[in-house]
């Protein structure tokens, strides 16, 4: 048996091939709606993803209506204008720039908001760095609970800055439609790397 077979997860096969193995990046979604309780709920389980100083800075907006989406397309490339109408729910994962401001409440140290207030480098590496971790746990509690995902970064953050966050303290990171994907219309899975070719243990 090789050292991997040793390695014995906590999660059962099936529940690892839902989140990582079999898991697809959907383009094209069934026609079924997602209730705010289920955005609620996948949000109060991918919170505890663990952040710098528990800084949480992202920012979600939902956009569940036509309307909203509509808003959207015009920042878009044609393909992600497809599968943004296609998808129940396009999440618009952002981050705050001010941040900071809520250290005082969420971490212990209440030293830890002068460690960013005056250094927007280390302001905006911080929000972007943690409020994208913060989108992939979410990404993971949303195929934990039964939805699919499809990450899109193919838009202008711009023009969406300008539509959705005027005063310029969100900022956006990147786009993910939900919804219940249709795998009929996904393509053969692509490969991977292996460990040895992107891997070093020092």
């Amino acid at each position: 048996m090789s050292d991997l077979g040793k390695v014995k997860p906590l999660l059962t096969e099936q529940a690892l091939d839902v989140l990582l193995r079999k898991a697809r990046s959907h383009d094209v979604y069934r026609p079924e709606p997602v209730s705010d309780a289920e955005l609620r709920a996948i949000y109060e389980l991918a919170k505890w993803g663990p952040t710098t100083a528990n800084s949480q800075p992202q920012r979600i907006l939902f956009l569940r209506s036509e309307e909203a989406k509509a808003r959207l397309y015009p920042a878009l490339s044609s393909s992600n204008v497809k599968k943004s109408k296609s998808a129940p729910v396009v999440a618009l994962f952002a981050y705050d720039l001010r941040f900071f401001e809520h250290l005082p409440r969420m971490f212990a140290d209440q030293r830890a908001r002068s460690w960013y207030e005056t250094t927007p480098d280390h302001i905006f590496t911080t929000a972007l760095r943690n409020a994208t971790l913060q989108a992939a746990y979410f990404m993971l509690a949303a195929r934990a609970s039964g939805l699919d995902c499809g990450p899109m970064s193919g838009f202008n953050s711009g023009k969406v800055d300008a539509e959705f966050f005027p005063d310029g303290q969100w900022k956006s990171n990147f786009l993910c439609c939900l919804g219940r994907g249709d795998p009929s219309h996904l393509s053969p899975r692509e490969g991977r790397f292996a460990f040895d070719e992107v891997c070093r243990i020092l």
